[in-house]
Order: C-alpha cells, then sequence, then structure tokens
C-alpha cells in the first residue's frame, strides 16, 4: 500500500517510525515549514522532516495546501492512502477525495470528546481521570469523520499534559499499526461520531494562564498540570510574574484566597472552598526553574501575605 503521511512535531514521530518499521511504501511526506527557534531565532526543521529525511524519504513543506499545488504533488505521487498526524494544517475536500482509501487521522483523544487543535492539553485542564487516541477516516468537519479504532489510558492525578502527550504519542502509533493491519486485512469498522457526546479543545493561549486563587485547589492544580510545558501557569507575588511548573493540592486548609500560609520549607497557598495549592516547582522572570524551597532561600516571603490577585 503506498502511503502519504502528513505530520510535523514530536507526536508525530512514533506513527511515521512505525509505517518506517512495517515496511510500507512510503511515497512522500508533507510536514509545516521550518521555524525560527531559540535565541537567535535558528531557523529549525520539524522533527518529523528530520525523521524523514533521515530515511531518504521525499519531504514537501507548503504554506498552504488550498492553491491547487499540494493537489498536484499528491496526484503524482498517487497515494493508496494518506495517514495524518498533528500536521497542523486542515485538509480541503479534493485532498480527502483523492486516495482511493482515503485519509486516516491518528487525534488525541476520545472522540467525539475534545475534537480541536489541544485535546491532550485539554483532558488534563478538565481534570479528566481517562483519555485516549482514535484512528478516524477523515471527512471535510473538524474531527467528525467516522471513528475506526479507540485506544484508552488512565491520566495520572499528577501527571502533566507533557507528559501525557509523550504517552499518547506512542498509544498512537500502536493504534496506527493496528488499524492500517485490519485496513489491509479488511476488517476494519467504522462507527459513526455520537454528536451529542462532542466536546472541543481550542488552541490554547496565555489567557488561560494566571491562577485565580478563589478557585479550589484541585482547578488550579489540573490547570498547572495541563498548561505545562507550555504555556504554564502563572502567579503574581511583588509586582512579578511566576510561571508554576508543578503542584500538589491540598483539599483542606484555612486560609483566604491568595493568603500565603507557609512559605519556609514549602510554599503554601490558600485557595477557594478551603483548600491549599503547594507550589513545588517555579520559574522567576528571567530565571531558570527550580524548587520551591530553592526559591524561598533567596526570596523570603512572610507568611499572611497575599498573592496578587
Amino acid at each position: 500500500m503506498k502511503i502519504v503521511f502528513m505530520g510535523t512535531p514530536d507526536f508525530a514521530v512514533p506513527c511515521l517510525r512505525v509505517l518506517l518499521e512495517d515496511g510500507h511504501e512510503l511515497c512522500g511526506v508533507f510536514s509545516q515549514p521550518d521555524k525560527p527557534k531559540g535565541r537567535h531565532y535558528t531557523l529549525t526543521p520539524p522533527p518529523v522532516k528530520e525523521l524523514a529525511e533521515q530515511n531518504g524519504l521525499p519531504v514537501f513543506q507548503l504554506q498552504t495546501l488550498r492553491n491547487g499545488e499540494a493537489l498536484q504533488i499528491l496526484q503524482t505521487l498517487s497515494p493508496d492512502l494518506i495517514v495524518v498526524a498533528a500536521y497542523g494544517k486542515i485538509l480541503p475536500v479534493d485532498i480527502l477525495n483523492l486516495p482511493p482509501y482515503g485519509c486516516i487521522n491518528i487525534h488525541g483523544s476520545l472522540l467525539p470528546k475534545l475534537r480541536g487543535a489541544a485535546p491532550i492539553q485539554w483532558a488534563v485542564l478538565n481534570g479528566e481521570s481517562r483519555t485516549g487516541v482514535t484512528s478516524m477516516q477523515m471527512d471535510a468537519g473538524m474531527d467528525t469523520g467516522d471513528i475506526l479504532l479507540q485506544a484508552q489510558t488512565e491520566i495520572g492525578p499528577n501527571e502533566t499534559a507533557g507528559e501525557l502527550y509523550d504517552r499518547l504519542s506512542v498509544l498512537g502509533a500502536e493504534l496506527l499499526r493496528d488499524t492500517l493491519a485490519r485496513l489491509e486485512a479488511g476488517i476494519l469498522a467504522r462507527e459513526k461520531q455520537d454528536e451529542s457526546q462532542a466536546t472541543m479543545a481550542p488552541p490554547l493561549t496565555k489567557q488561560l494562564c494566571p491562577l485565580d486563587w478563589f478557585k479550589s485547589a484541585q482547578i488550579l492544580h489540573d490547570q498547572v498540570r495541563g498548561l505545562f510545558p507550555w504555556p504554564a501557569a502563572t502567579a503574581r507575588l511583588h509586582g512579578k510574574t511566576l510561571k508554576i511548573h508543578r503542584s500538589l493540592p491540598i483539599l483542606s486548609a484555612a486560609g483566604r484566597p491568595g493568603e500565603i500560609l507557609e512559605a519556609k520549607e514549602r510554599l503554601l497557598i490558600a485557595c477557594g472552598n478551603d483548600s491549599a495549592l503547594e507550589i513545588l516547582k517555579l520559574q522567576p522572570e528571567g530565571k531558570k526553574a527550580m524548587g520551591a524551597e530553592e526559591y524561598l532561600r533567596g526570596n523570603p516571603i512572610s507568611v499572611r501575605t497575599f498573592m496578587e490577585i
């Protein structure tokens, strides 16, 4: 089976690796254009491109799929199937309809829940205890195509979105392997999504970052986990912004929201619902991330003072 793969970030790398390991005929790889990164804005290729080039695959990095160039390339490549994983662009209908077996997407949620750009992060932000990956037959909608297969996994109570992202990338590759094996054997079934159960996972923005100390510690803990590593939850103290990387909810504590209850060996801040959030790891402006105890040694804080709200 001739396959074109479309993917960009490290989430998609295990899927491409599975296609290579299983001996599929990869006739081309589409990935987002190189982007400037780091302090010196060095133009850097996406992880999928790096793996593709290491294996001698032709790589196509188009700014748009809608001007006819992508369709022309794909018509020349003539794939039987297009596999998509975190590509970052919406496929037009003429491309969706081109391959005989259509286009299959590996999505980081249990569809129809969490359709959209950031399903892994929103699963954590929402305090979900379980999520997974879905292989889907793509259609013109936003993650609305028929479900092919799904694989589930528990979300750890302190697991960050970054940690879950890494686990789901591997689980997605295993699901892709199973999906293609069933497709080639002619036993791959399709199931319509239940629209009444659909939820959305919009892109993350920095407006989500500030912690509201009137919310419960569990909600804030989920916010810290869900926004790590990017864009990171934030708090304000003494006119400075702190990025909060790790936390722990304390479900019973006395104090007014935002009140600093402990600030010697640990940093404990009162939240809503008579709870408190322990800050385990944070990053001051212009400095590296550090444990709370290290931060407090260099930045003494008086208890019973308040975080800015």
